[in-house]
């Protein structure tokens, strides 16, 4: 069933600034008084906190149109968790990545135990429609006990040096959280990174060792789906 066109009733900006915002600001490590600047040097006159509304607002509708990478039984599942400071506490952000560094799914929780590790892998599963071939995870046990009870078919590889995929993949996280200067709840982390890593996904190349011409192409294409679902063609 295809999705309903985006709505920008009611907005006096049209959809193309908008939609540009929310690219500066999700895409790149830019602030939102920075996304304000990069607007103003163009002409455009919009307060960081209406930047912040859009994000809010149109950030997640364009996140769930961006096309998925097909899921494949041959997949590789890396799971990962980082611990991230929230108002003083500590919370987990649990990740999964596939053999290309694909993010597959992301999930904020305050524990990082087996009930955690194992609502990871039914999200997955729900998400994905089919187990992986194999996970590789570092050596916590709840990895371990949470397969058993939610795919115990599933090859399981506990080794650190087999996880880097996983692990780099919070890299770009961790620049955003210092740029940010920290995340103000654990549901504002979670609505964050659903759009972040939905557009890392679109516009990141799965092989970084691709040739300069082929990463322009990729980009290229990148970004004529992001306007095609954003309704900035015109």
């Amino acid at each position: 069933m295809k999705s309903a066109a985006i709505s920008y009733k009611g907005h006096r900006f049209p959809q193309q600034i908008i939609a540009h915002a929310v690219w500066l600001y999700f895409r790149f490590p830019l602030s939102l008084r920075m996304v304000e600047e990069m607007l103003l040097e163009r002409g455009i006159v919009v307060s960081y906190e209406t930047i912040r509304r859009w994000g809010r607002k149109f950030g997640a509708a364009y996140a769930s149109r961006l096309r998925r990478k097909k899921p494949s039984r041959n997949d590789t599942w890396h799971l990962d968790e980082v611990v991230i400071s929230i108002g003083g506490r500590k919370h987990w952000l649990w990740r999964a990545v596939d053999q290309d560094g694909y993010v597959l799914d992301e999930i904020v929780q305050a524990r990082r135990d087996t009930n955690a590790a194992r609502r990871l892998l039914i999200r997955l599963l729900k998400k994905q429609g089919l187990a992986p071939r194999r996970i590789v995870t570092d050596k916590l046990r709840s990895y371990g006990a949470a397969r058993r009870d939610v795919m115990s078919a599933v090859e399981h590889r506990t080794h650190k040096g087999l996880n880097n995929r996983a692990e780099n993949s919070h890299g770009p996280l961790r620049k955003r959280e210092r740029m940010m200067q920290g995340f103000r709840s654990p549901g504002g982390l979670q609505r964050f990174i659903s759009v972040f890593s939905a557009l890392r996904n679109l516009f990141v190349p799965p092989h970084p060792k691709r040739s300069a011409l082929a990463i322009h192409i990729h980009r290229i294409r990148a970004m004529a789906h992001w306007k095609t679902v954003t309704g900035a063609t015109a």
